[in-house]
């Protein structure tokens, strides 16, 4: 289970929602029902607000924004052939200074920090 034990990194598992569910529920000492509805809803209203072309951050952990992404030229990977790949607007995240410590220290030591 995540959070439990650091792990090495060449054992890295995808951490689901219901397992972050579980863990933040065992920490706060709140019921996994109540931890599911407020993980759902920030996480709705943290979409809800890029969509809205707002910036949400995260002091510590990070930003969730939208960024414009300029039509470009391409090259189809098939066959070669030169494309027109189309303006879009896409989600970003950046990291917050804490988080990267943390992951640099863990990475530096092989274990996460607390």
């Amino acid at each position: 289970m995540m959070c439990a034990e650091p792990k090495q990194a060449a054992s890295k598992q995808a951490v689901s929602k219901q397992a972050l569910v579980d863990v933040i529920s065992a920490r706060a000492g709140v019921s996994k029902k109540t931890v599911s509805n407020v993980l759902g809803s920030a996480l709705d209203v943290i979409v809800e607000s890029v969509v809205n072309g707002d910036k949400v951050t995260l002091v510590g952990f990070g930003a969730f924004d939208s960024r414009r992404r300029p039509a470009r030229k391409g090259r189809n990977p098939r066959n070669g052939q030169e494309m027109s790949i189309e303006a879009a607007t896409v989600p970003t995240f950046t990291f917050g200074k804490t988080f990267k410590e943390r992951v640099k220290a863990a990475g530096n030591s092989g274990q996460a920090s607390d």
